[in-house]
């Protein structure tokens, strides 16, 4: 009798654990690198990408739901912006007029952009 009143105990404990994290990671409304792609934002830098680029797909990742801070142009959407700025290849970050094609880490893009003091020891990558 007390092992099943100890399992019915531990399933209940797991179950009311596993509430509260699925509960937290729902309230979280921020990203973790909300500071770092606002900063990116207001200092210009421009993301030129596709959907279906897979490359591009992992910077979003990397960013996370802060991604909606980065200024992205789909050039599938907007050939014209993308052809005038002479992008050639996907991802391809431009930051202070000079072209960075492909993935960028975060330490780059913050270093290249001015956006260092935004560069928290996580996103030091």
């Amino acid at each position: 009798m007390d092992s099943k009143k100890f399992l019915g105990t531990s399933i209940l404990i797991a179950a009311i654990l596993v509430a509260v994290l699925i509960a937290g990671g729902c309230a979280t409304k921020t990203g973790s690198y909300d500071d770092l792609a606002q900063c990116l934002t207001a200092h210009g830098v421009i993301m030129y990408g596709a959907s279906w680029c897979t490359h591009c797909q992992a910077q979003k990742k990397m960013f996370g739901p802060s991604f909606e801070y980065v200024t992205f142009i789909d050039c599938d959407k907007d050939a014209a912006d993308c052809n005038a700025a002479g992008i050639t290849g996907y991802p391809t970050w431009v930051i202070n007029g000079t072209k960075y094609e492909g993935e960028q880490n975060f330490y780059t893009l913050a270093k290249n952009s001015g956006c260092i003091e935004n560069l928290t020891g996580s996103t030091a990558k």
